[in-house]
C-alpha cells in the first residue's frame, strides 16, 4: 500500500507506517518573538530523520510577489529549498511545528503552490508526538539532495493589486488584531475593508488538534456564505496562519482557497491603502 497523506496525519501513523522510512519529516518550529528559538528546540530534540526549515531563512525570501514580513521565495528558490530538504516530486512530506500547525501549514501551502500534494501536517505537532511517547533525536540532521521541479500554481496566489477583486476576504488573525484593538507587529491595526474574521485557532479543539472535518466544513461554509471556496482569498499578518485556514478548508473537503501572502503586513505598510477597525461587516 502506498497511501498518500495530503492534509493531516496523526502521530501514530507518522511514526509507524511501514513507508515512513522513505518520507521526509520537516521541523518548522518557530517563535515570532525569538527567531532562533525554533532551531534551538530542534537541535535539542526532534522527530528522528527530520530536517529543519527556518521561517525567515527558508520559508521566506526576498520580496518578489509580495513585500510583507514573510515574502514568498521565488519559484527557483523554492525548487532549491525543497531539493535541499530532500523533497523530490514524489516524496511524502510530513511537516510539524510546536503544536498548532500554523508554521507547518506554511510549508504545506508552499509545496502545494509548486504542485506537490503529497504533503501533510502532523496533527498536534511536536507536542502530540511527545505526549505519545514516540522516539526523538538530538542534534542536526541533513538529507540527501533531491530533484524538485514542480510548476507554480499561480492561480492560488494573490498579489496586492488583485486583493480588491476578491469576492470575499477572510482574515485569519485573532479578533483583537482584526478589530485593531491591538497590533504588536505591524504599522497600524485593523483589517482590509470588507474582510471577515475567522481566526485560525477556531480550527483546533481543546486538545490542540484539528476539529472533525465535518465541523470545519460547517464553520468555514458559514463564513464563506454563497462564495465558492476556490474563489475566496485568505490572509493574515504575513501569510503564515492564513495557510492554516487553507489547510482546514482542504481537509474539510472544500476546494482550496487562494492566499494573499503579503497579508496585513504588506497592506498596512502603505498609508494610502484604506484600513477599517472594529467588528466585522454585517
Amino acid at each position: 500500500m502506498n497511501q498518500k497523506y495530503m492534509t493531516l496525519i496523526d502521530p501514530d501513523s507518522a511514526a509507524n507506517s511501514p513507508e515512513a522510512k522513505d518520507w521526509r519529516f520537516v521541523d518548522c518550529r518557530s517563535d515570532l518573538q525569538d527567531p532562533q528559538a525554533g532551531r534551538a528546540a530542534y537541535e535539542q530534540a526532534h522527530i528522528p530523520g527530520a530536517v529543519y526549515a527556518h521561517l525567515d531563512e527558508d520559508l521566506s525570501g526576498p520580496p518578489l510577489t509580495d513585500s510583507g514580513r514573510h515574502p514568498l521565495p521565488s519559484p527557483h528558490a523554492l525548487c532549491d529549498l525543497f531539493g535541499r530538504l530532500g523533497i523530490g516530486n514524489d516524496t511524502q512530506v510530513v511537516a510539524y511545528d510546536a503544536g498548532s500547525g500554523a508554521f507547518a501549514a506554511r510549508l504545506w501551502w508552499m509545496l502545494r503552490y509548486r504542485g506537490h500534494e503529497r504533503a501533510a501536517v502532523l496533527d498536534g505537532g511536536w507536542k502530540a508526538w511527545c505526549e505519545a511517547g514516540l522516539a526523538t533525536n538530538a542534534g542536526t540532521e541533513t538529507s540527501e539532495l533531491a530533484l524538485f521541479n514542480g510548476a507554480p500554481r499561480e492561480d492560488r496566489l494573490v498579489i496586492v493589486e488583485k486583493v480588491n477583486d476578491a469576492p470575499i476576504l477572510v482574515d485569519a488573525r485573532a479578533p483583537a488584531r482584526y478589530r485593531g484593538d491591538e497590533e504588536p507587529l505591524d504599522r497600524i491595526g485593523g483589517h482590509i475593508p470588507g474582510a471577515v474574521n475567522y481566526c485560525f485557532m477556531r480550527n483546533l479543539g481543546g486538545d490542540g488538534r484539528f476539529l472533525d472535518a465535518g465541523i470545519l466544513q460547517a464553520q468555514l461554509s458559514q463564513v464563506l456564505g454563497d462564495v465558492a471556496a476556490e474563489d475566496a482569498v485568505f490572509y493574515c499578518g504575513s501569510g503564515v496562519t492564513a495557510c492554516h485556514n487553507v489547510l482546514a478548508a482542504v481537509h474539510a473537503g472544500l476546494a482550496e482557497p487562494r492566499l494573499y501572502v503579503g497579508s496585513w503586513s504588506e497592506w498596512s505598510s502603505d498609508p494610502e491603502r484604506p484600513v477599517v477597525t472594529g467588528a466585522e461587516p454585517g
